[in-house]
């Protein structure tokens, strides 16, 4: 992505100065003067002053000539949430706009969440409804992703491989979405280095074998087009640039193909002035190689929606090797690299607005983002439906007066209709696709030409069409059609619902389900009246019990509270409750009131002292105790009422616990070697020792060693990475 990844709060000064005016650079940098006290003695896990990554951030913005008010949010991206500081202090001593870019960066931090993926699918949704707002939130949540990514390292290997999987999922789609194809083919390399290593590594490894011939084939490949576009008077900038490495990989998986048997593993680009000397380019290219059948793109005449403008086409080259060719215009080239950032890139005198406008409809996305976003449930339910709709592969089809529309991979002609407008989706009885009449599951390619039958007679959409509509707009459409439908139906039956379960609770439904007391809790769970929220308890959107614990929450409390008085008055005595007895085991193991229970630490995931613990009653074997995360005791049946609490001992023991490692890495000459004497150096428990390679030349060794805890072992793994050519290092859990 850059040129330079280690700058100094200066050097992005600096940089800034090479194209702001002085004022907006002083701007610049009382964000960053701002920043540094904010953060003043904070580190980050490298060790590193905590100032350093916004510094980073800043410098990543810097490098694409992001606006000032960008700039400074990359150096205040972190203050409200890490520091003392807070929005009102930010809108007081900046402006509202830096305010509300880092209050969008910000994470959802100060609320409970029921699990991880309901708190990560809230923040991720919090971050995308910001940027339909202002997409320069996600800019800067890209560049504070970007650099997190590259000092991934730091991290714990279970916590890496979570983080470079978000980044997979949701980073890199978001950055390829929003055209940003530097920032995201780098994102896309550092984690799959951290989610298959081996894979990485091992394409790393075959295409530095090949550097020398790729090299001479491309500087072979530069010097006959330059040959075949002399006499065209064109000024060209042609380069060489390898695949990354995450492209090939997805086409090593989706093609299921061998690194050998993929020969694009180049490409050249050509630059020139203007669209028409692309296609003179082309036809030059065309007429010194022969182009291959099927490999010919025009992005330039059918942009991408994320503004991406290109010719492709692949060549049978030198050698009558498959060359991929890319052409383009030098503006073409920026928003290539830069995407929706080059709309944002810092012009003098050129305001927000102007930018905005200048954007038009290339983010009418945005506009898709909302309306899912409206008729989501929760979190989860949303970040599914932008993954499905706008993260996936795409078909690009033309309507009958020649627009393009986008769509993902595996939409249907129903799917094309309901985003032509809802009432083409509801009145639909057929489509043609090329003039040909097909059903309306057919599935889109791209090309097509897609004309949809409607009849004003239809009684309307089908519950069967949502078995095979792939967009989350067009079966959110079929849902609301039949939720209106069933509106009365369900209303009677959550009425239903909460009056029965308020009998379950020996109370009387009248004094808590008169309209004005309905409505009001209504209001706490953001439906309007007591009718649709009785409709949504119909329709399994809200917990009934949830409504009804609201409801009679006061009632039950006073009927506690008089119960407890009776039971004053009558003076009846409890017995008191037996101690409980402590249990402390020889493994180091406390447990309460489990005295007649033997107790043994399992083989399958061997914890240690530090390991978040659980015990779990076996049947004739006494109490096993897991790791939290050991996926053995979580697949067995009937958990609730066979887990039970366990803990380590507070003391120091000098007892050793055997754990087992997989060190992965290239099967070099040495690395057994290297392996064993960073073992022998730290402990002198190495109990077993075994390994494999397998064709690809990666070495897999397992080791068993003792230690007293996880810090000890945390320092063993620190070490053995450290070693040249390992890769990645796990416990094992058999």
């Amino acid at each position: 992505m850059t040129k330079k990844t280690d700058y100094t709060a200066q050097e992005v000064i600096a940089l800034c100065l090479t194209y702001m005016n002085s004022e907006h650079v002083k701007f610049v940098n009382k964000a960053y003067e701002f920043a540094a006290n904010a953060h003043k003695r904070q580190m980050r896990k490298s060790g590193e002053e905590y100032i350093i990554h916004p510094i980073q951030v800043a410098g990543i913005l810097a490098e694409i000539n992001m606006d000032p008010v960008t700039v400074a949010t990359g150096f205040l991206h972190d203050v409200v949430e890490d520091t003392e500081y807070s929005y009102e202090d930010i809108k007081e001593e900046f402006s509202e706009e830096v305010a509300d870019l880092v209050e969008g960066v910000t994470k959802l931090g100060k609320f409970k969440f029921t699990s991880k993926r309901e708190h990560q699918a809230e923040n991720h949704r919090k971050m995308i409804l910001a940027m339909a707002q202002d997409v320069r939130v996600i800019l800067v949540k890209l560049a504070d992703r970007l650099h997190n990514m590259r000092t991934l390292r730091f991290h714990k290997v279970e916590k890496q491989r979570d983080i470079a999987t978000e980044t997979l999922e949701i980073y890199a789609p978001l950055a390829d979405r929003l055209g940003m194809s530097r920032i995201r083919w780098e994102l896309e390399d550092l984690s799959l280095r951290y989610t298959n290593p081996q894979q990485f590594y091992r394409i790393v490894h075959l295409m530095d074998s090949r550097r020398e011939d790729r090299e001479q084939y491309i500087e072979d490949s530069i010097g006959a087009i330059n040959t075949s576009i002399e006499e065209l008077d064109i000024q060209a900038d042609i380069t060489g640039r390898p695949k990354h490495i995450y492209s090939i990989y997805r086409k090593m998986k989706n093609q299921k193909k061998q690194f050998e048997e993929i020969y694009d593993l180049l490409a050249i680009r050509v630059i020139v002035d203007s669209i028409k000397d692309c296609y003179a380019v082309l036809g030059a290219i065309h007429t010194q190689w022969k182009p291959m059948p099927g490999r010919f793109k025009d992005y330039i005449a059918m942009p991408k929606a994320n503004m991406y403008q290109s010719l492709h086409t692949t060549v049978l080259g030198p050698s009558a090797t498959p060359l991929e060719v890319q052409i383009r215009t030098h503006q073409m080239h920026e928003i290539a690299e830069y995407g929706v950032a080059a709309h944002w890139a810092y012009k003098e005198g050129v305001t927000t607005k102007v930018q905005n406008d200048q954007l038009g409809n290339q983010l009418s996305w945005f506009r898709d983002i909302l309306e899912l976003q409206s008729e989501s449930n929760d979190a989860s339910e949303f970040m599914d439906a932008i993954k499905q709709d706008f993260f996936t592969d795409k078909v690009y089809v033309f309507t009958p007066g020649g627009d393009v529309m986008e769509l993902p991979d595996g939409a249907s002609t129903l799917d094309f209709a309901y985003h032509v407008h809802s009432e083409v989706g509801d009145k639909s009885t057929g489509a043609k696709v090329n003039g040909k009449i097909v059903p309306l599951n057919y599935k889109l390619k791209t090309g097509d030409i897609v004309e949809i039958i409607t009849s004003s007679s239809s009684s309307g959409p089908s519950r069967d069409w949502l078995k095979f509509v792939n967009t989350s707009k067009a079966r959110n459409k079929i849902r609301r059609y039949f939720k209106a439908q069933d509106q009365e139906h369900a209303i009677e039956q959550g009425e239903k619902i909460v009056n029965d379960l308020i009998l379950e609770l020996e109370l009387e439904p009248k004094d808590f389900m008169n309209h004005e007391i309905m409505d009001k809790h209504a209001q706490k769970f953001n439906y309007k009246d007591s009718d649709s929220l009785y409709a949504a308890i119909g329709f399994n959107e809200v917990r009934p019990l949830t409504v009804v614990n609201r409801l009679t929450e006061e009632a039950r409390k006073e009927r506690d509270r008089e119960s407890s008085i009776l039971s004053n008055d009558t003076k009846i005595e409890k017995k008191p409750e037996p101690e409980k007895v402590t249990i402390h085991h020889e493994d180091g193991v406390v447990v309460e009131d489990a005295e007649n229970l033997l107790l043994r630490l399992s083989k399958c995931c061997n914890p240690v002292p530090g390991d978040e613990i659980v015990g779990y009653i076996t049947r004739g074997r006494g109490i096993s105790v897991h790791r939290k995360d050991c996926p053995n005791v979580m697949s067995e049946g009937d958990l609730q009422n066979r887990l039970i609490e366990v803990e380590w001992e507070n003391k120091k023991t000098e007892k050793i616990y055997d754990t087992d490692l997989e060190v992965y890495g290239f099967d070099r000459s040495g690395l057994l070697n290297d392996i064993l004497e960073v073992i022998n150096s730290m402990t002198n428990r190495l109990s077993n020792i075994n390994g494999r390679v397998d064709n690809n030349q990666m070495a897999t060794i397992r080791i068993t060693i003792g230690i007293h805890n996880t810090e000890e072992l945390e320092r063993i793994i620190d070490k053995l990475n450290q070693i040249p050519d390992v890769y990645s290092i796990q416990r094992i859990i058999l």
